[in-house]
């Protein structure tokens, strides 16, 4: 049996794009930073998101239907540290960037590389955490900038690469 310790020390070594989740709707306004993002599939376009049943975002997201994936850019780590965090209420997360809300209600983030508008359309239970099976129903995209990863306990620059 794999420890929880040395399995958390693995995973810090694989990186992973930076994300705020946020969704809105009758269970309330919400959002959290996330790595646990990944595509399932082009046709059709869907993502699975991972989130531990115990965070508040867990059931608004359930009670609310709804979601966006905000991949964030470089220079935005201090939303990441906020949003991240327990202290800080809906409001005072939300009053910090600049945000816009998606054709489902969800929040986007203004300077996000891109914003994913996304349906759940099933959920799947698997130890602490639920995987988020989300059809994306709106995409948003920048057309530059550096992204931002999290490897090895850190935050890191990823240059963006022009080729042509």
């Amino acid at each position: 049996m794999i420890e929880s310790p040395d399995f958390r020390a693995a995973m810090a070594r694989l990186g992973a794009a930076v994300n705020i989740i946020t969704t809105d709707g009758p269970g309330g306004r919400h959002g959290m930073t996330a790595s646990a993002v990944c595509s399932i599939s082009d046709t059709p376009a869907s993502l699975l998101v991972c989130i531990n049943k115990s965070a508040r975002m867990h059931a608004l997201v359930e009670a609310n239907g709804v979601l966006c994936v905000n991949v964030l850019s470089a220079g935005q780590e201090p939303l990441s540290a906020l949003f991240a965090g327990h202290a800080a209420s809906a409001d005072e997360r939300f009053a910090q960037g600049s945000w816009s809300a998606m054709a489902n209600g969800a929040a986007a983030l203004s300077g996000a590389l891109c914003t994913f508008g996304c349906r759940v359309t099933s959920i799947h239970e698997v130890g602490t955490h639920s995987m988020f099976v989300c059809a994306v129903e709106e995409l948003r995209m920048r057309e530059d900038g550096d992204g931002l990863v999290y490897f090895g306990r850190a935050y890191h620059r990823l240059p963006q690469t022009v080729t042509g």
